[in-house]
């Protein structure tokens, strides 16, 4: 996939039962929501987020923020489990050191997609993405530096960890429409959350 890029499978799955209890309780406090990209298009895909800075989108743009815009409130701490998976994925992709100060949690549902983008939002480039798959498989979507590039398509499943950064930092990527094949423990639907050092 590249030369900076990593495809951890199951790894988080020894993190599991932590990880729904975190995110049940991430949900509680902010809970998710589909938010309006500047172009006017409600996104598919349900998001919140956690830790220090959590990304959000309107019609003012994309942006990071320290509190949530729908509650007023700063956005929930990040667990420390979170903190955890996310420090030992990256350190097992060759990224040693990463302390994450943003997780965005997405909640896909048959039928939602992430269209190809790049995460260019965040002040380091130097640090890597870790994105942690739980419930529904997926088909991820890795392209190039430019939109238009070639994609490869990677069968992500539950407990999977995938990390890029380095070269591979700013690739264009997504997720095509999810099918409804509902997961044993998690049904109808894939929770997906991203770490990034944003600020």
């Amino acid at each position: 996939m590249g030369p900076a890029t990593m495809l951890l499978r199951g790894f988080a799955l020894p993190y599991v039962p932590e990880l729904l209890l975190a995110i049940t309780n991430i949900e509680a406090a902010s809970p998710f929501r589909h938010m309006v990209t500047p172009g006017g298009f409600t996104m598919s895909v349900a998001l919140t987020n956690c830790g220090a800075l959590g990304w959000t989108t309107d019609r003012r743009g994309y942006r990071y923020t320290s509190v949530d815009p729908d509650t007023g409130e700063p956005w929930p701490m990040m667990p420390t489990v979170f903190a955890r998976l996310a420090n030992e994925a990256a350190a097992a992709a060759g990224f040693d050191g990463f302390t994450p100060d943003a997780c965005l949690v997405n909640r896909y549902l048959p039928g939602s997609r992430l269209s190809l983008h790049q995460d260019k939002n965040e002040r380091d480039y130097a640090a890597p993405i870790v994105s942690v798959s739980l419930g529904m498989r997926a088909t991820f979507l890795f392209g190039g530096d430019a939109r238009t590039d070639p994609t490869v398509k990677v069968p992500l499943y539950h407990g999977d960890v995938m990390v890029w950064g380095g070269a591979d930092r700013l690739r264009y990527h997504g997720v095509m429409p999810l099918k409804d094949e509902p997961h044993a423990l998690l049904g109808s639907q894939r929770i997906n959350f991203t770490f990034r050092k944003a600020g």
